[in-house]
């Protein structure tokens, strides 16, 4: 699929003011040239923009897996100091007896 960027829209619309003003004569030949330019132009743009989606839902599952073991580390935290309470409490109530 092609998209249009503002650097395209700027070379097209040079080309043309280019063309109009009749300051070039532009052949069959280099107006390929220059649409096979602007086609792989746009190719490696679009592929790029793939790579940007893969690596962005990539970042987002990497974040969601963060995310989680932080959770995981918190509960465990939160399970260790309740056990060290219980056992200072039982140390306690066996120091009074």
């Amino acid at each position: 699929m092609l998209k249009t960027t503002p650097k395209m829209i700027a070379f097209t619309a040079g080309l043309a003011v280019v063309l109009a003003s009749g300051c070039a004569s532009v052949s069959k030949e280099q107006l390929d040239e220059v649409r096979s330019m602007a086609e792989s132009a746009a190719s490696k743009a679009d592929s790029a923009s793939a790579t940007a989606d893969k690596a962005m839902e990539t970042a987002q599952s990497a974040m969601s897996k963060a995310d989680a073991a932080q959770r995981s580390a918190e509960d465990a935290q939160a399970c260790c100091n309740a056990n060290t309470q219980k056992i200072d409490r039982m140390f306690e109530k066996a120091m009074t007896k």
